[in-house]
């Protein structure tokens, strides 16, 4: 169990450092959604195994609406980085 906290932390330090704007930023839009798109992820794949989990389905849509909000925010305030984190995430739209 401490093994898979221990990856889980190094997995969101590493994200955080690759989409952080400067060098103390941890909450930036950017950082949450590239966070959000990862635990989104690793969910679709549990659930594509476990197709009764109504559960981890409701909290999926959860944060999909969550990480929805933030790249309509990011888009409304800055295009060009909206575009820049659309890319590098592979998300659509």
């Amino acid at each position: 169990m401490e093994e898979v906290q221990v990856m889980e932390e190094v997995r969101k330090k590493e994200i955080t450092k690759e989409f952080q704007i400067h060098a103390k930023d941890t909450g930036s839009v950017d950082v949450q959604v590239a966070l959000l798109t990862s635990r989104i992820n690793e969910l679709t794949g549990h659930l594509q195994q476990q197709k009764k989990d109504l559960s981890s389905r409701r909290g999926l849509l959860k944060m999909v609406g969550n990480r929805r909000s933030l790249l309509d925010y990011l888009h409304r305030t800055d295009t060009e980085r909206y575009q820049k984190l659309i890319k590098k995430l592979n998300l659509r739209k």
